[in-house]
């Protein structure tokens, strides 16, 4: 059986992993394209050595920082795992869908040299300065984000219809909206308290050109604050609304591209959301 927890940004996924891991014998396959970085930790939330409770997790690590770790990547390296372990339950956990569907379905590139990008963490500024790098002649509004990511994409994978490959099953994680925001500015001034800081001021004195610490919410802002160009505060501040607005972008994409069915989060009973999603398994394999 193959179990796919998505869902926005500290929503509950790794928690609700490793509950399921333990009732399936399951393994856990990460789907979040900034925890495959070394270093990047505190930053991306990437699960504690701790937390894992002695199940096996994958993909998690596994790329240096200076390595430019694409999608193409992401597919190849999930689909091994897929044969590997083709006889044990599988949970892929993580908020980047376009990993899942690369993974899942018939998700074909043309070729090795031109990898499509996951542009999840882009903001719509960034995405439309790309889209000008590419052509400067653009005639897309910069807010229309679906047009400029269609733009962007539309030479990087081919126009076979997309299909899945293997029988998965998506649960999404919800919370109302002003307690999901909530709990995300928590989670930022948590990430801080537990070294943000030190961990962008180290990686930041590496001068790497890495595409993904450049991307990275919560390291392109504090990048900024290191260049003198805003204030430590300004920083904070971004960083939780880029959070934010990921978080919104998630919802959309899980939404529209996957089959999900969304269970709302007890954060006052945990349990009981672990139960109800056990109940909705129990019933989609029967």
């Amino acid at each position: 059986m193959i179990l796919c927890i998505v869902g926005p940004t500290g929503v509950g996924k790794t928690k609700l992993s490793i509950a399921l891991a333990h009732k399936l014998n399951a393994i856990i396959i990460n789907a979040d394209a900034m925890q495959i970085y070394r270093e990047m930790n505190i930053g991306t939330a990437k699960i504690k050595e701790e937390e894992k409770e002695n199940i096996p997790h994958y993909l998690f690590d596994i790329a240096d920082l200076e390595t430019n770790y694409t999608v193409y990547n992401y597919q190849k390296d999930a689909r091994q795992l897929l044969e590997k372990y083709k006889d044990r339950n599988i949970i892929f956990v993580g908020g980047t869908g376009l990993y899942l569907k690369a993974a899942l379905y018939n998700y074909v590139f043309p070729s090795e040299a031109e990898p499509s990008i996951d542009y999840s963490h882009f903001s719509n500024e960034e995405l439309y300065n790309l889209a000008l790098k590419k052509n400067p002649n653009l005639d897309i509004h910069p807010h229309n984000r679906q047009r400029l990511l269609r733009f962007l994409n539309k030479e990087n994978t081919t126009n076979e219809p997309c299909i899945p490959l293997y029988n998965a099953i998506y649960i999404g994680l919800t919370l109302p909206r002003e307690v999901l925001y909530e709990r995300i500015n928590s989670r930022v001034d948590t990430m801080f308290q537990e070294g943000l800081l030190e961990e962008a001021k180290y990686l930041y004195s590496l001068d790497l050109n890495c595409k993904a610490l450049n991307t990275a919410i919560g390291y392109k802002e504090l990048f900024l604050y290191f260049k003198g160009e805003i204030t430590l505060e300004e920083a904070k501040d971004l960083i939780k609304k880029r959070s934010r607005n990921y978080a919104k972008r998630q919802y959309t994409w899980f939404n529209h591209q996957l089959p999900t069915k969304w269970f709302n989060v007890n954060l006052a009973n945990f349990n009981q959301t672990i139960e109800e999603v056990q109940e909705y398994i129990e019933e989609y394999k029967s």
